[in-house]
């Protein structure tokens, strides 16, 4: 006997790309920071903002979020945002000290 896995039909499908922005949304930033941090033109994410608001059927972000998380679509999603690629902060004597590495 083969067992197959059952698939949540009402959970959406949605792309790689897309479960990027959603837990980059999550984290609280912007469309312009999530443009940057995906290495995609600003519009572009506004654009994939709003069709992810179309497809979970939400009516503003803060809605995509709690809509996203509740059709388990932010598993490992982490509050805190990602830091700047290229940068370091150190803590020296006392004193914060950033640089690149």
């Amino acid at each position: 006997m083969t067992v197959t896995p059952e698939l949540d039909v009402n959970k959406p499908r949605i792309e790689a790309n897309d479960q990027k922005i959603l837990n980059l949304l999550y984290a609280g930033l912007n469309d312009a920071s999530i443009a940057r941090h995906l290495g995609v033109g600003h519009r572009t994410i506004q654009r994939k903002v709003h069709r992810l608001m179309e497809l979970l059927e939400a009516n503003g972000r803060v809605a995509l979020g709690a809509r996203a998380q509740e059709l388990g679509l932010l598993v490992g999603a982490s509050r805190q945002p990602p830091r700047p690629r290229g940068l370091t902060a150190r803590v020296t004597d006392g004193a914060l000290r950033a640089g690149v590495g």
